[in-house]
C-alpha cells in the first residue's frame, strides 16, 4: 500500500506529462478540478457537455461568490 505522498507524487507526474501542467498548477488545483480535467480528457470522442442554463449559473454564483 502506498502512502498519500507517494500517490500524490505519481498523480503529479501523470498530470504533468499528460496535460502539461507545471508542479505549481498541480499543487494549487483541488482534487475536484483535477478530476474534472481528467474526465474531460477521457470523455469519448464526440461526447458533448450541455451548456449551463440560467438555473445552474445562479446556483454556482450563490455557492461561489466572488466576495
Amino acid at each position: 500500500m502506498s502512502t498519500f505522498g507517494e500517490g500524490a507524487a505519481r498523480l503529479a507526474g501523470i498530470v504533468g506529462a499528460g496535460l502539461g501542467w507545471s508542479p505549481d498548477a498541480f499543487w494549487q488545483a483541488t482534487p475536484a478540478e483535477i478530476a474534472a480535467v481528467v474526465a474531460g480528457v477521457a470523455a469519448p470522442q464526440g461526447a458533448t457537455v450541455p451548456p449551463a442554463d440560467a438555473a445552474l449559473i445562479a446556483r454556482l454564483q450563490k455557492e461561489h461568490p466572488d466576495g
